[in-house]
């Protein structure tokens, strides 16, 4: 299967695209849903916490826009000729990630500084 040219250019693309889109939808706050785990409910997009309910949790609705979004767009590149998937520059596959560390760490920021 990791041998097949197909499969190659997905696992590339998902690789370079994934962490793209989860911070795009951690900046603008794009979940596919949000989970109220006091009630066990789940909303489709963004919903605030209501009250006495406790807190939201959007992390699932923003890895789940991301392994779809990131998913489309990795199957569209399989429909690239392979002549045009050969040149996608193969740092991109950690640099991509490891630039994404930065952003990360100052949107965590209130859970670590927290008084």
């Amino acid at each position: 299967m990791a041998s097949s040219t197909k499969f190659k250019t997905f696992a590339i693309t998902f690789a370079i695209v994934g962490p793209v889109i989860y911070m795009v939808c951690l900046f603008f706050n794009w979940p596919l849903f949000t989970f109220h785990p006091a009630t066990n409910r789940i909303a489709l997009g963004w919903e605030a916490a209501r009250s006495g309910e406790g807190p939201n949790m959007t992390w699932y609705g923003w890895t789940a826009t991301t392994l779809l979004a990131g998913s489309v767009v990795s199957f569209l590149a399989t429909l690239l000729p392979e002549t045009v998937t050969r040149k996608i520059p193969l740092i991109l596959v950690w640099l991509i990630p490891f630039l994404a560390i930065p952003y990360l760490a100052w949107d965590l920021r209130q859970w670590w500084f927290h008084p």
